[in-house]
């Protein structure tokens, strides 16, 4: 890939927010937040790459959406670099235990946080999968399932009852002195226009 020009989309794959400063473009920075498409030059894709970290960034947290981007930098990629959220989905809930396994194994970080997410989200049914998700990223994903659970009916708990109600009558605050007008809603008097 000759042209310096050419524009590819770039997605940012993790949980949080990338970033990164290129110098040699006059201290270019570029903020990618969960989840967004950027379209930027292949010349910003480059020095990148050239950068401290760059490398990282672009193999494991954001994903380059062009094949031929893709053989120049990265060069040859496993295919779990090209998952996308529905492909994730569908191996967590229908494909087999093996296909999980090369995917905790083979996949960029970035991907391997979506496991994590999608799994939570979903409640996945196979413990064996919650297992092996579990152990990859040090976080229990059933553990993780059950707090959501709690939480979701503490919401709707509190939803569900509308008004808030005292559970004490309020400390008395009279100071003895009583007022010469009624607050808000004085029916003595009556405004006229």
């Amino acid at each position: 890939m000759e042209n310096d020009n050419k524009m590819v989309k770039v997605t940012n794959r993790s949980r949080g927010t990338v970033g990164y400063t290129i110098p040699d473009m006059g201290n270019l920075q570029r903020f990618f937040a969960h989840g967004e498409t950027k379209v930027v030059p292949m010349e910003e894709i480059r020095k990148l790459d050239w950068t401290p970290g760059g490398a990282v960034l672009l193999r494991d947290y954001l994903k380059i959406e062009d094949a031929e981007a893709v053989e120049e930098i990265l060069h040859d990629v496993e295919p779990e670099y090209n998952y996308t959220e529905a492909d994730i989905k569908e191996i967590l809930l229908n494909g087999s235990m093996d296909q999980l396994m090369d995917t905790l194994d083979f996949a960029p970080e970035g991907v391997i946080d979506l496991v994590k997410d999608l799994a939570i989200r979903l409640e996945i049914p196979d413990v064996r999968k919650r297992n092996a998700i579990s152990e990859r990223t040090k976080c229990d994903i059933s553990k993780a399932i059950e707090i959501n659970n709690l939480s979701k009916e503490v919401n709707e708990e509190s939803i569900n009852t509308g008004a808030k109600q005292r559970r004490v009558q309020p400390i008395s605050t009279s100071t003895g002195k009583e007022r010469r007008t009624s607050i808000l809603n004085d029916d003595k008097y009556k405004i006229v226009k």
